[in-house]
């Protein structure tokens, strides 16, 4: 009877083919974050009177910025050797469709691309790269849900074996017995802090300090990211038999960020809201 709870999870990752062209889950969840994050900001600048012409750009930026991010994580973090150990395998980098990005690295080139963004454009629009970080957060944190949800469609990144009635029986890769759903452990976990963050941008903007945004997300974001991949299946062979994973070892840095970014706000209490001088 235990059985009959579990999931038989065998959902095709595309949603649709015509010839060579197929439209898959992952793809149109990818892209709706973005377009949702649009929408945020558009609301963030047309609340702190930031001029709107800055959207387009600041959206390019994130998803030029995202993919080549993600994509060069993946390749340097978790499969070097074969990325780096041959012609065909370099030639793959600049091939995400053939699967492999890692929010981490995404996470890095993002706060390159922000640090540019906001030189280029802060000066003169009254914002830095702390408030624009501040504020990128709360609309990641959904895209990050997004992407998650992506990643079930995917039938990729799940967790092992578990008794637990909500256990997933992924058949598309070939899987007979239940595991931890963490594409939903993890997608529900950046929804709830989307969602308190915007509650906290909503109705204490001028309470708040620059820097508390981004310093409570990377200790919820990471800080979860690290606990759920205890119960995670190890993504490429040189995990196995490791203390802490690859995606643990590379969320404390993160982690360690955020209370930084938590002990400047408290410390130059600077207003979260974008100040004209």
């Amino acid at each position: 009877m235990l059985d009959a709870l579990f999931v038989n999870w065998n959902v095709h990752p595309e949603i649709f083919r015509i010839g060579g062209f197929a439209l898959r889950w992952y793809s149109l969840l990818f892209v709706g974050g973005f377009i949702l994050g649009w929408y945020i900001f558009r609301w963030f600048f047309r609340r702190e009177g930031i001029k709107e012409e800055l959207l387009d750009s600041l959206l390019y930026t994130l998803l030029i910025g995202t993919i080549v991010g993600a994509r060069l994580g993946h390749c340097l973090f978790y499969q070097p050797d074969y990325y780096l150990g041959s012609w065909e395998g370099f030639l793959e980098i600049f091939m995400p469709w053939k699967g492999g990005l890692a929010s981490h690295g995404g996470t890095i080139m993002l706060f390159i691309c922000m640090w540019w963004y906001a030189r280029k454009y802060g000066p003169k629009n009254h914002f830095d790269l702390t408030w624009l970080l501040d504020h990128l957060c709360i609309a990641v944190s959904f895209a990050a849900c997004f992407i998650r949800l992506g990643n079930l469609f995917n039938s990729e990144i799940y967790g092992d074996v578990t008794t637990l009635p909500w256990g997933f029986i992924f058949q598309l890769r070939g899987e007979t017995e239940p595991k931890h759903p963490t594409q939903l452990y993890e997608a529900g976990t950046y929804l709830l802090l989307g969602l308190s963050l915007l509650a906290l941008y909503a109705k204490k903007l001028d309470k708040v300090y620059r820097g508390t945004f981004i310093g409570i997300f990377f200790i919820v974001c990471f800080g979860g990211r690290f606990l759920i991949e205890f119960i995670k299946e190890p993504q490429v062979a040189f995990e196995e038999g490791m203390t802490l994973n690859m995606g643990q070892s590379l969320s404390i840095p993160f982690v360690l960020l955020g209370i930084g970014f938590l002990v400047y706000a408290f410390t130059k209490k600077l207003p979260a809201r974008a100040v004209k001088q």
